[in-house]
């Protein structure tokens, strides 16, 4: 927390010391539990347009927002992160959706509700810029880079703790994030969404990671478009891209909260289930126990979720880190871990079910007998249709 946040507390300069920031955390060993996904919950709510999905609800809804960090803090999650993606002003212009808001008019208000909730326990506030439309019609860098230098003024003025660079499927436009952010003296992460292949020019999760630290940022990783375990291979690609290159970096990881096993290359997008019948794919709470120790093995130290992720998905991310962490969650008072709770059922065979063995070795069922256990994306449709073609 910053001197300027801690004394809005009414708390001493002496009291500061025990408010760390993110590399203070990390730094120590730390493991820090990011927050869960924002625009598929909210659209789902009823307060964000699906197709550009911006983030307006940040002044036009916003106890919306401000509930929705409230559940991911009592899941146990350390860091908040403003209710920005998309809020460049292009984007903005693009969707339609907002005429009598601007960009720093969301900015600010998203600041305000997640510093708000995140002084409600031990939480930092990110301020958080995503990729832009500007880069794929223009290329231009100095138009590209003049949105973050606007979008990051907006957030200096709240004070925010550090910078999330994410949801970039180009490693050259988030570099350019990158270097914008760190003028402003703040930690910076940066996290692409992209798969074990690399981005969308081809470039590989370990040559992506080594651009991103050359640029300046302390903490990489991957967020969206993939699903957990999928994700923690990209990891640990990244990982030996820089271990390779003589680098050092924090390793963040924020996957999707749907099963996407055919690990395309665009991602979940280009399902035919995307966005409205995503349902059957969720992950459980039981799965992200084992992503959480798949990732936390990888070396992984900032864990969190993307589009998909619930509160109680966090909560599962600190619960199975509470030996490490020292701790659970205030969530945790309303739920037996490995389904302890079940003890008290009335039905014997529900009672069976109040083990470890049993949640960690299941698997469920969908329900859906005449449907698919995968599909085809549409970016594997168009590459088929031009084989094809050829042929």
């Amino acid at each position: 927390m910053s001197t300027k946040s801690a004394r809005n507390l009414g708390v001493t300069i002496d009291d500061q010391l025990i408010f760390k920031g993110i590399l203070e955390r990390l730094n120590a060993g730390e493991v820090v539990v990011g927050d869960g996904g924002y625009v598929i919950q909210l659209e789902r709510r009823g307060y964000v347009k699906a197709g550009h999905w911006t983030p307006e609800a940040a002044v036009e809804h916003p106890e919306a927002v401000r509930q929705l960090h409230r559940e991911f803090l009592r899941a146990g999650a350390n860091v908040i992160q403003t209710f920005t993606f998309y809020c460049s002003e292009d984007k903005l212009e693009m969707s339609g959706n907002v005429t009598d808001i601007t960009g720093a008019q969301i900015n600010e208000a998203a600041c305000d509700l997640a510093r708000e909730v995140a002084n409600e326990g031990d939480a930092l506030v990110a301020g958080g810029v995503s990729q832009t439309p500007c880069y794929v019609k223009s290329h231009s860098e100095t138009e590209v880079k003049a949105i973050f230098k606007k979008q990051m003024d907006d957030f200096l003025k709240k004070d925010i703790d550090f910078f999330i660079a994410e949801f970039f499927d180009h490693v050259e436009e988030a570099v350019w994030a990158v270097e914008v952010l760190k003028t402003s003296g703040k930690p910076v992460a940066a996290t692409l969404c992209i798969s074990p292949q690399g981005d969308m020019q081809g470039v590989p999760p370990g040559e992506c990671a080594v651009r991103l630290v050359k640029a300046g940022a302390e903490i990489v990783g991957v967020n969206c478009h993939l699903d957990p375990l999928t994700c923690v291979r990209t990891v640990r690609l990244m990982k030996e891209g820089l271990e390779k290159a003589g680098l050092k970096a924090h390793l963040m990881i924020q996957p999707l909260g749907f099963h996407t096993p055919e690990c395309n290359f665009t991602g979940y997008c280009s399902l035919p289930e995307f966005p409205f019948a995503l349902e059957a794919r969720s992950v459980t709470r039981w799965d992200i126990h084992k992503y959480t120790r798949e990732a936390y093995n990888a070396g992984i130290r900032y864990i969190g979720g993307c589009c998909g992720f619930e509160p109680y998905h966090i909560r599962a991310i600190a619960e199975e880190l509470a030996a490490e962490r020292g701790f659970l969650p205030p969530a945790s008072e309303k739920h037996g871990l490995w389904g302890a709770a079940l003890e008290m059922h009335t039905k014997p065979w529900v009672r069976a079910r109040a083990r470890r063995e049993y949640w960690e070795n299941l698997l469920p069922a969908s329900g859906r007998p005449k449907c698919p256990s995968m599909a085809t994306p549409a970016d594997d449709c168009e590459k088929q249709l031009e084989s094809n073609i050829r042929i």
